[in-house]
Parts: structure tokens; sequence; C-alpha cells
């Protein structure tokens, strides 16, 4: 009974197309972000901070960017990382050699660059789909690491292939603390977050959904096959590229190439999978569900008072992560986005069967 539409009209264009057309949608919204910007910073210990909300929000970026590929243009990827490695690799060197550029713009090209190789690799799906653009853009991954491994322009003749991260700031304000870091990553988070739920909104949007339905009858409803499918790859590479910025400039602070290898793209494409394809919140769903499952699987054996070795508790928790995996997948495929809207349509007609 808290959760109805009686009483909300729409008297215009622009209020029947509101992101939120229900009013306690809008309050709670607005509720997440003032408790997200204005109480978690002052509340929320360095470890939870660091350990846990900022990788969870660059990683829920990462999974909005490849969620636009796979999620609302239907075109597979096994190649993420590969994009987060460029804008990593393309900010620091960016930085590097240009140190007076400004934190944002660094992120901003670094996000480019991914953008540029994207579009590249993207080229193979205006000729092949499924499984073998799955294969064309896992060659991507392979040829970044090897690219990032074997150059050392790069990582600027780093003996050791490891690039550090200087002192950050932006236009002036420190971004040293985990707090300054987490309301950084935060605001990028909310902008780019609200950018790609208009941008899915929009006609582009729209075509992409329409190429991934059928591709043959979007071609004849006059829809370019080519412009959609390659505009999902660079808006996807371009989000992508800038999450593996701040994955590397906020959360790391030195990295290697192994901190973007394959299993960072399975990762990533398995957040996308369970929280739900075409889906915005099921980014952040799925983001939620792969950094906090394992740090609680973790945590059970030490509270459940069970002595066991570190490498009984990693094996156990690589078991019980992926049965969890196949739970949710054969429970409710289009992933936890339609747990919660099946249980919002349940709040709106309760306490009524239907």
């Amino acid at each position: 009974m808290f959760y109805r539409e009686n009483g909300q009209f729409k008297t215009s264009y622009r209020s029947d197309q509101q992101i939120f057309p229900i009013l306690q949608d809008r309050v709670a919204i607005l509720l997440l972000i003032a408790v997200a910007l204005f109480v978690v910073p002052f509340v929320a210990t360095d470890y939870f901070l660091s350990g846990i909300l900022i990788p969870f929000l660059i990683l829920s970026l990462a999974a909005l960017g490849l969620n636009v590929l796979v999620g609302y243009c239907g075109q597979i990827s096994m190649g993420t990382g590969a994009f987060m490695a460029v804008g990593a690799y393309a900010a620091w060197n960016i930085g590097v050699r240009i140190p007076e550029m400004p934190l944002i713009l660094q992120i901003l090209l670094g996000g480019f660059f991914a953008m540029l190789v994207g579009v590249v690799f993207g080229i193979p799906s205006l000729r092949i789909r499924g499984l073998y653009l799955a294969v064309a853009t896992l060659a991507a991954q392979f040829f970044v690491d090897w690219t990032f491994l074997r150059v050392p322009f790069f990582t600027n003749y780093s003996t050791s292939g490891s690039v550090s991260v200087p002192l950050l700031d932006f236009f002036g304000l420190p971004i040293q603390t985990p707090t300054q870091k987490y309301v950084f990553v935060l605001v990028i988070v909310m902008i780019f977050a609200l950018l790609i739920k208009n941008l899915v909104r929009s006609a582009i949007g729209r075509e992409w959904m329409a190429i991934r339905d059928m591709d043959v009858a979007a071609a004849v409803i006059g829809i370019r096959p080519m412009y959609a499918k390659l505009t999902a790859f660079a808006v996807s590479s371009f989000v992508v590229g800038v999450s593996g910025a701040l994955w590397g400039y906020i959360h790391l602070g030195s990295w290697e190439p192994l901190a973007f290898d394959l299993n960072r793209s399975f990762q990533l494409l398995f957040m996308v999978i369970i929280g739900g394809l075409g889906s915005i919140a099921g980014s952040f769903f799925g983001a939620a569900f792969i950094v906090l499952v394992p740090i609680l699987l973790n945590r059970i054996p030490a509270l459940l008072g069970i002595p066991l070795a570190v490498d009984t508790v990693d094996h156990i928790q690589h078991m019980v992560f992926g049965s969890l995996i196949v739970f949710f997948l054969i429970v409710e495929p289009h992933g936890l986005a339609k747990l919660w809207s099946i249980a919002r349509e349940k709040l709106r007609i309760w306490p009524f069967p239907h």
C-alpha cells in the first residue's frame, strides 16, 4: 500500500518520459544519493571505503559499459579487461608525458583511446556474431596483454614492467585519502550512469535494442547495422576505458598487465549476466554480488569458529561462488534486476494478491 501510483497523473510528455516516473522511486533514489554523498564518507571506515565501496563503484561502471554492448546491443564481448587496460595505460602515459594535464582529462583521454581500440576490434561484428564474435573479442585480450608486456614504451621503459601513479589532485583538491577517492569515484559513476540511462532511452539506444532483437529486421526498417554496432562498441569501450583508468589510478595505485587479464574480462561478463542483461540497475546488482559474496564466503568459517586452512577456504569459496552463479541463472535467467522488478510489482499491489 505504500508503493502505489494512485493520484500520480502524467499531464505532459516530459512527466511521462521521466527516468523515474513514480514518486516513490524518485524519493528513494534521492535518499540513496544523499546517504552515499553525505553520510557514508563520515561513518565508513577506511577499509570499507578502499576494500569494498571503491571497487564496487568502479566495477559497476565497467559493468555499465559492458552492458551497453552485451545487454542492449546483443554483441558478446570477452575482451573487456583489455579495454580497461588500454584506458589505464593510456591515462597513465598521458599523465607521465604531459604532467600538467588535469586528472579528469587524463581519465577521459584514457577512455577515448580505449574507444578507438574497441571500434577496431568491433569491426568483425559487422560480419560475424555469437561465438565467433566472442572469439574475435577474446583476441583483443591476448593482443593487449602481449602489447603491454612486451612493448616497453607503454610502461615508460620500467624494468619491472609495473607502473605507479603519482599523487593525485582534482584542480588543486587532493585525492589521497580513501574518503576523497570514494567521493571522486562516486560522482563520476553517478554522471556516467545518468548519461548511459538517457542514452539507452534515446534513438540510438532503440537502434541498439533493435539490432539485439533481430538485426535483419532492423536493417529492413532502415536501421544501419554498421552504425549501430560500432557506436555500441565505441560507447562501451569508452566507459570501460574510464573505469580501467579509475581502477588503476584510484584503487590500485600501481599495477602490471596481469591486473587486467582474462579473469577480469570473465568477472565483468559474469556481473552483467548475474545482474541482468539490458538493465542499468542490474550492473550495480551484479557488481555488488561479485564484490561482496567472496568477502562473505571468506568470513563465514571464522564466524562459525571452524578452523580451516587458507587454501581450503579459497577452494570452498570458489565452489560456493560458482554454485551460486549457476543457481541464480537457473532460478532467474534475467538476473537480479528481474528479481528486483518482481519485488517492486508485488509492492505495488500489496496486500492484495493480484
